[in-house]
């Protein structure tokens, strides 16, 4: 397994590439590997084609002059009458559907569905880590502002522009075979490790501002489609479970950033978060870069057609995702890349999900900036102590997924089992049903939260009202993400993309105001606006739930039921 998972990595893809396949090998590099027949270019001369689907296996191979050739020569001998026949193929010759390259069979090792649990995990495990080290980034500044604002002679709503645009554009290319999910991961995982560097280094808030808008935007990625990552890997019926592990992933990056970052600016000054968030950052690159290997099938698919080309000569071996973009130039495809998460935005589906959430979402960031007036305000902590009561949503997000796997356990799966007996597929609105049970938290945490805050009431009254807000958006977050997912299942790298862009844009803005407006309504009549907001989006969130299927049908997108 272990080998395995590094040679799919991007450094065991290198290391594969410059050996030719003699280190790290795939199951079709190996001597003795069997090339199936149907892969074969046709050719008069059979028998030459029967040698080389034994490639390599030399146990019972002889040349006339009695002597026995090394398997690294005989394969290379084989390999040559293989090119020089596939010369002779006839160029115009109709294309054949047997020469698509897919899976060898339903155990195939190399496709992700078949990975042992174990691998599957650790596979998961990576996800996550490389998400959390990239939305972490988001709230590790908020301690960063008073010495920003001081340093620089700025307001706060200066101080706090800059994070979080870019999922359309990145996101949807891991849709492409060429790229696939690992390249993309990687490419802007070291781009946002390098980013972070003029932002320690910084002489003005220009500086500041500019890169973490760049660090936003290439950080988009494992943000957005993390989740389309775990459906790489997992079947629909374990989907939601590692989706809520990934998802916990996401919400505990913001709720740590200040825990661990407020200690770091109130020892060393406002520099120091930025250098604990680019050592975070820059060990998960190369952890990831050694042990994150490629989940993407397409893409998977797409190499294994290489090397047979290079293994049997036969040019018209085409892997299906090669097939069906064979008279597209690359260009083209990027184009279609980028103008699909737009389309899929105006859906109606899409477009009432992503601003929910995307509100939901911005009323969490906002209280990066309620904490600090509850916190240090009120009850005068610390900089450094003033992070710590985030720490309550962790034990909450731990209640909460264990409460949510024991409803999927017992009451999702079965209904799923039932409309299988009965030859159909569970409706994707079935998954909104525990994010409007959800919804009932945000208000109320909201209530507690702003009418508790006062000195004569002990802190860990918000604590625990703030704390429950992570029930609201934690089931929120993974029944819409669920649902968008299950409802349009071949873009699901691009429904994520539109959905993070406006949670991210969204989440950006409101932090701008959030001080001033506390500060001018007050925590209390501020909370209690907020939770009437929330109040007034719960019948819309069950509409959707209700008639979200008549919109599926008249989407040239969506899957219908």
């Amino acid at each position: 397994m272990v080998a395995d998972i590094i040679r799919d990595s991007t450094i065991g893809q290198l290391i594969n590439w410059i050996s030719g396949g003699r280190l790290l090998p795939y199951q079709d590099e190996l001597p003795g590997f069997v090339v199936p027949s149907r892969f074969l270019p046709s050719s008069p001369n059979s028998d030459t084609f029967d040698e080389i689907t034994l490639c390599g296996d030399v146990d019972d191979k002889r040349s006339k002059t009695g002597n026995t050739p090394s398997s690294t020569e005989l394969c290379r001998e084989k390999t040559l009458v293989a090119e020089e026949a596939s010369v002779k193929l006839d160029e115009k010759a109709t294309f054949d559907d047997s020469y698509i390259v897919g899976w060898y069979g339903d155990d195939d090792p190399d496709n992700p569905r078949n990975w042992s649990p174990a691998k599957r995990a650790f596979v998961a495990f990576s996800i996550s880590l490389m998400t959390f080290a990239m939305y972490i980034g988001s709230a590790i500044y908020t301690p960063s502002i008073p010495g920003i604002m001081a340093e620089f002679n700025v307001s706060l709503t200066h101080a706090t522009l800059g994070y979080g645009i870019g999922p359309m554009f990145l996101a949807p290319l891991q849709e492409l075979a060429v790229f696939g999910r690992t390249s993309i991961y990687m490419a802007t995982l070291f781009l946002f490790v390098i980013l972070q560097i003029p932002i320690i280094t910084a002489s003005n808030i220009s500086i500041i501002l500019a890169f973490r808008f760049l660090t936003g935007f290439f950080g988009s990625p494992a943000l957005a489609t993390g989740g389309a990552s775990m459906g790489d890997i997992y079947p629909p019926r374990q989907l939601p479970y590692v989706v809520g592990i990934w998802a916990i992933g996401a919400v505990g990056g913001p709720i740590v950033g200040p825990v661990i970052g407020g200690f770091a600016a109130q020892a060393k000054g406002w520099r120091w978060p930025q250098y604990e968030l680019i050592w975070l950052s820059s060990a998960s690159f190369v952890f990831l870069m050694l042990f994150l290997p490629e989940t993407y099938g397409p893409t998977i698919l797409r190499k294994r057609a290489q090397r047979l080309r290079r293994l049997t000569g036969n040019q018209q071996l085409v892997s299906q995702g090669e097939k069906d973009t064979e008279d597209e130039s690359v260009f083209a495809m990027f184009k279609e890349a980028l103008y699909r998460p737009f389309a899929l935005a105006k859906e109606p589906v899409l477009m009432f999900a992503n601003v929910y959430i995307g509100f939901i979402y911005a009323i969490f960031y906002l209280w990066f900036e309620a904490f600090p007036l509850v916190f240090d305000g009120v009850y005068h902590f610390n900089l450094g102590l003033s992070g710590l009561p985030f720490l309550g949503f962790l034990v909450s997000a731990a209640i909460t997924y264990t409460a949510y796997a024991i409803y999927l356990k017992y009451h999702i799966e079965p209904r799923s089992d039932i409309a299988k007996a009965q030859g159909k597929e569970m409706a994707p609105e079935v998954r909104l049903e525990i994010g409007l049970i959800g919804s009932l938290f945000i208000p109320t945490s909201l209530l507690i939260f702003g009418f508790t805050a006062r000195q004569n009431i002990h802190f860990m009254v918000p604590v625990v009202g703030a704390a429950l807000y992570l029930p609201g958006i934690w089931l929120n977050f993974q029944s819409v993400l669920m649902y968008i997912t299950s409802a349009y299942p071949m873009y699901a790298a691009s429904v994520l993309a539109g959905n993070d862009l406006f949670r991210s844009t969204i989440a950006s803005v409101f932090p701008l105001f959030g001080r001033s407006f506390f500060e001018n309504l007050g925590l209390g009549p501020a909370s209690a606006l907020l939770a009437g907001i929330s109040i007034l989006l719960m019948p819309m969130f069950w509409a959707l739930m209700k008639w979200g299927h008549v919109l599926r049908r008249r989407s040239k997108y969506a899957e219908s039921p």
